[in-house]
């Protein structure tokens, strides 16, 4: 896995915890600076630093070696910044807590694959998305799980 893509699935999994850097830093033992740079896509992290930052993150780490002509698993898209401000919001929290009970979906892993959801739909707008736009993509994603 590349160092960018990295980067990119521990802001995603932090993010949909809604989780701050200075959290995930005090219980992964690591400092603030050394979590942003890995979430920046720089660095060169040791296997143990991830392990305590999967810990920490609520996940565990998986650690496989493939085949050199096995493609490699494609990696989360970057969360648009209008995105991450927006899933600190109170509606994001309520609506993802209620989907999460609706669906018996742990409430972490229900944020992060709605964040993951509403990135790809944002996708392929022709222009940068809005807070408002954001509502009416969690509108979509909640009308379509509503029973």
């Amino acid at each position: 896995m590349r160092i960018e893509d990295l980067g990119v699935r521990l802001r995603m999994r932090r993010t949909a915890a809604g989780r701050t850097i200075a959290s995930v830093a005090v219980d992964a033992g690591l400092s603030v600076p050394y979590i942003a740079n890995l979430e920046n896509g720089r660095g060169n992290p040791t296997l143990s630093a991830v392990s305590n930052l999967a810990g920490a993150l609520g996940a565990r780490l998986i650690v496989e070696l493939a085949d050199g002509d096995q493609r490699a698993i494609e990696a989360p898209t970057a969360l648009p910044d209008a995105l991450l401000q927006f899933s600190r919001s109170a509606r994001f929290a309520t609506e993802a807590a209620r989907m999460a009970k609706a669906t018996g979906t742990p409430e972490t892993t229900l944020r992060e694959r709605l964040l993951h959801a509403m990135a790809g739909m944002g996708s392929l707008a022709t222009r940068p998305l809005e807070e408002s736009d954001w509502h009416r993509i969690l509108d979509t994603a909640v009308l379509t799980t509503r029973a």
